[in-house]
């Protein structure tokens, strides 16, 4: 029993992939990361979604991982992306066929480049959120609201999908 916990011991502190208390796996090697500007190439945006969807999976990475951000063209590990959609439609109609809720639908479509340890990282992966609204409502009263809902939401994705390979 001694001999089969120690040879598991041995065997996991061998693993080259480092597992942090967020789940997120990065190589131990890895120090440095790249979050370049998410460009808002959408046919309708709101002018401020780019900046709003570039600091908050800046900040979720600074905060869950050990990695520092840098402008560096070879940095360990890269984001970048477009955001390619930003529409309203409707959500539910009532018996009159006039809507009662309407969508808000973001989508981003987002290349993650791996540059050290098994260099497997993805290439134009699309994330989309919505969140709905009260259709009597305009999009400028709803945006800030759905906003801060739609954007964690995708930053969320974005970040499992790179880091915890959800």
């Amino acid at each position: 029993v001694c001999f089969i916990s120690i040879s598991l011991w041995l065997f996991s502190a061998a693993c080259s992939i480092k597992y942090s208390a967020s789940g997120a796996s990065i190589d131990p090697t890895a120090k440095t990361v790249n979050v370049r500007f998410i460009e808002n190439r959408a046919p309708q945006n709101n002018p401020q979604l780019s900046q709003q969807l570039t600091e908050k999976l800046r900040q979720k990475i600074l905060a869950q991982t050990r990695l520092t951000q840098t402008n560096d063209q070879n940095a360990d590990y890269e984001f970048k992306g477009t955001i390619t959609g930003y529409s309203i439609s409707n959500a539910a109609v009532t018996n009159v066929d006039k809507s009662a809720t309407a969508r808000l639908t973001i989508t981003v479509n987002i290349t993650f480049i791996k540059r050290i340890g098994d260099k497997k990282g993805f290439t134009n992966q699309s994330f989309s959120r919505s969140a709905d609204f009260n259709a009597s409502q305009t999009i400028s009263e709803a945006e800030p609201r759905l906003l801060e809902e739609i954007v964690p939401n995708l930053v969320d994705d974005i970040f499992n999908r790179a880091f915890a390979n959800w």
